[in-house]
C-alpha cells in the first residue's frame, strides 16, 4: 500500500496521526532502537529518520548538537541504512530526512535505490527547491518512494500549488518560518495557512515546527491538520525523562 494509502487508512481510525523524529546515532544507536520501540508501543503512526549532516540549516540548537554528536560517533551512510532497514520492519512507515548535499554526494539513483531496498516509504529534503527536484522525484516514484515536500506560511498560492503538484505521500507544513525547536503560537495564522495548503493539494497535511504538547496536538487537530509532527520535544523528553518518561510523553500525544 502507498504511503498516502496507509495514512488515509489511519485517518479512518483516528482524527489526527502522529509523526515523530530521531537523529540516527544520537544519543546512540541503542537509544534509537529503544526510542523506536517506545514509539511503537505508544501508537505512533509514522517516523522520520534523520541522516546526520554537518550543516543542518533547518534545525535548531538541540538537533544541531544531535547531528554533530552522531557524526563524531562515526555514523555513516552504511550505519544509517543498516539501522533504517531494521526500523522499517517495526510496524509503521519510516521516511528519510536529510539535506541535499548528502543526496548529491551519493547520487540520485543510488540514493533512491538504497532507500527502497531499506524499505523506507519516502524522503524529506527541506533544502531542495521543488523546481530543482524534478529528476530526483521522478526517480523516486520509479522506485516506489514518495517525495514529501515542505509548505511554509510565506509561500504564495501559486507556489503552494507548484509544491502540491510535485509532492506525494503527504505535505510537511511548517507552522512558522525559521528552524525547528522554538515554541510556536498555533493560534496565530496557522488555521488560515492550513486552509491555503488544503486548497493547493488533496494530500494529507502534516503540521510541524513547534508542536510540543498534547494541547498542541489538539490545536493542530482543530485546525484540520492530518498529522502532528513532533521533533525537538521528543528528543528533549528522551534526554530529560528517560525511557519510561519518554514513553509516557508519546502516549500523551497519541491520546490527544
Amino acid at each position: 500500500m502507498s504511503l498516502e494509502g496507509v495514512l488515509r487508512r489511519g485517518l479512518e481510525r483516528k482524527p489526527i496521526l502522529l509523526m515523530t523524529h530521531l537523529v540516527v546515532g544520537y544519543p546512540s544507536l541503542e537509544d534509537n532502537w529503544a526510542m523506536l520501540e517506545a514509539m511503537n508501543q505508544a501508537g505512533v503512526d509514522l517516523v522520520e529518520l534523520q541522516l546526520p549532516f554537518s550543516e543542518p540549516i533547518a534545525d535548531g540548537p538541540r538537533f544541531v548538537k544531535a547531528n554533530h554528536d552522531a557524526i563524531q560517533a562515526g555514523v555513516s551512510w552504511s550505519t544509517y541504512f543498516s539501522f533504517a532497514s531494521r526500523a522499517a520492519r517495526i510496524g509503521f512507515p519510516v521516511v528519510f530526512m536529510g539535506y541535499y548535499n548528502s543526496v548529491f554526494r551519493m547520487g540520485a539513483e543510488a540514493f533512491c535505490s538504497r532507500l527502497a531496498e531499506a524499505g523506507l516509504s519516502g524522503f524529506i529534503i527541506p533544502d531542495l527547491p521543488p523546481e530543482e527536484a524534478v529528476d530526483l522525484n521522478t526517480l523516486a516514484r520509479d522506485c516506489g518512494l514518495d517525495p514529501i515536500l515542505t509548505m511554509t506560511p510565506t509561500n504564495s498560492p501559486e507556489r503552494l500549488a507548484q509544491i502540491g503538484r510535485q509532492a506525494s505521500g503527504f505535505l510537511y507544513c511548517t507552522a512558522r518560518t525559521g528552524v525547528t525547536g522554538r515554541q510556536t503560537d498555533l493560534s496565530q495564522g496557522v488555521a488560515e495557512f492550513l486552509r491555503r495548503c488544503r486548497e493547493a493539494t488533496p494530500l494529507p497535511l502534516g503540521l510541524g515546527f513547534g508542536i510540543r504538547t498534547a494541547k498542541d496536538v489538539r490545536v493542530a487537530r482543530e485546525h484540520s491538520a492530518d498529522i502532528a509532527i513532533v521533533g525537538t520535544a521528543g528528543t528533549q523528553a528522551w534526554e530529560e525523562l528517560g525511557v519510561e518518561g519518554y514513553r509516557s510523553f508519546l502516549k500523551g500525544l497519541v491520546d490527544a
